[in-house]
């Protein structure tokens, strides 16, 4: 029987719904979901095909356990009982990091610190050595403490799951890659779907658009921390690759057409689309909002610039007349639109069918929905 363990995937608040129905499709079971994250059991395989084709998740981590941690001592201890070498090879490298909110022990360096002691005891008992050279694989352990409970992560990961391998050069302000899959989901984007984005910037939307109505797993063109982990058989990886290659539909008629008044806005977004593999499927026209022209039965999605971001509150808000203008945004032309701007639905001169709060960084956000 093979071995199944608990995993845990953050992402941004709002997305929950659209990352646990990704889960689903991943063979994920036991989903259970929580505000920011969602927990799930699963084999090396799903460990894989997470890392691999989860669009809206911002990293894969392994769930060791969870316990109380009101002194350094239970701390110690709580990690101590940890199976760690199941994962950690007597040569691999497990640095150290984490958070803690609302708990007796918030001083993150002296937690690293007896983290890391703790760890290092657990596997001499196991490996019967006094000194670890680390110089294999990096096993990157975290720790949350919460409330004076504590729990331990391993991150298979690595770099960030938003971060895809297609967007080494952005603009100004750019969209992170995870959310604007999400609102994408949110957007009911199908392989048979035509995308407009008219303040496209460096192309995240649409290629997120076209990996989605595709079905190109996000993580193809990277790789991550867990596929040089001696634990994981190599197989499990090339596995997975090969079922996402397999899963692409080349046959799907989705299009997308990207505006931005801005040349250098136009030739980053060239640029990207070229190295997400999906410049065939896109067309990108440098044009002023104001020369919008509405496609017939297409979906429009677009982070306009705005006042804290890129533009004065008065220029922001002239623009939302002029989207609000242009746009037909009807049940024919639905669109979506996020911004920080309580009031962008009084300039835009329409009320939307549905909001959903979201968080873009630090800022909190309204996707606001017409449809």
């Amino acid at each position: 029987m093979t071995q199944k363990f608990l995993m845990c995937c953050p992402c941004h608040f709002g997305l929950e719904s659209t990352l646990r129905f990704e889960l689903t499709k991943i063979g994920a079971e036991d989903i259970i979901v929580q505000d920011g994250r969602v927990l799930f059991r699963g084999d090396y395989l799903v460990l894989a095909k997470a890392n691999l084709c989860l669009s809206v998740a911002e990293r894969v981590l392994v769930q060791l356990g969870e316990f109380p941690a009101y002194s350094f001592e239970e701390l110690f201890q709580g990690v101590k009982k940890l199976p760690l070498e199941n994962w950690i090879g007597k040569d691999d490298a497990f640095p150290v990091k984490g958070h803690a909110l609302d708990s007796k022990l918030h001083s993150i360096p002296d937690c690293q610190s007896i983290v890391k002691k703790a760890a290092v005891e657990r596997l001499k008992m196991n490996y019967r050595t006094s000194w670890f050279a680390e110089t294999g694989s990096v096993h990157q352990i975290q720790f949350y403490i919460r409330k004076n409970i504590c729990t331990i992560y391993l991150d298979t990961s690595g770099a960030g799951l938003h971060k895809r391998g297609y967007r080494r050069n952005s603009n100004a302000a750019p969209i992170k890659e995870t959310l604007a899959a999400g609102i994408i989901d949110l957007a009911r984007v199908r392989s048979d779907s035509v995308l407009i984005d008219p303040f496209c910037g460096s192309g995240t939307f649409l290629i997120e658009a076209a990996f989605k109505a595709l079905h190109m797993a996000p993580g193809l063109s990277r790789h991550f921390a867990a596929e040089k982990w001696g634990c994981i058989p190599s197989d499990v990886w090339r596995n997975a690759r090969a079922e996402a290659i397999a899963a692409i539909n080349r046959d799907a008629k989705f299009e997308a057409y990207g505006f931005d008044c801005d040349p250098e806005a136009i030739r980053l977004t060239e640029e990207n689309v070229r190295k997400a593999g999906v410049k065939p499927r896109i067309h990108i026209e440098q044009r002023d909002i104001s020369d919008f022209e509405p496609i017939e039965n297409s979906i429009t999605v677009c982070n306009p610039p705005y006042g804290e971001r890129m533009l004065d509150i008065q220029s922001a808000e002239s623009l939302y007349r002029i989207m609000g203008y242009v746009f037909p945004a009807d049940k024919a032309h639905p669109c979506y639109v996020i911004s920080p701007d309580s009031e962008f639905e009084t300039f835009f001169d329409k009320k939307a069918a549905k909001r959903r709060k979201l968080y873009n960084g630090m800022i909190q956000c309204q996707l606001y929905m017409y449809f």
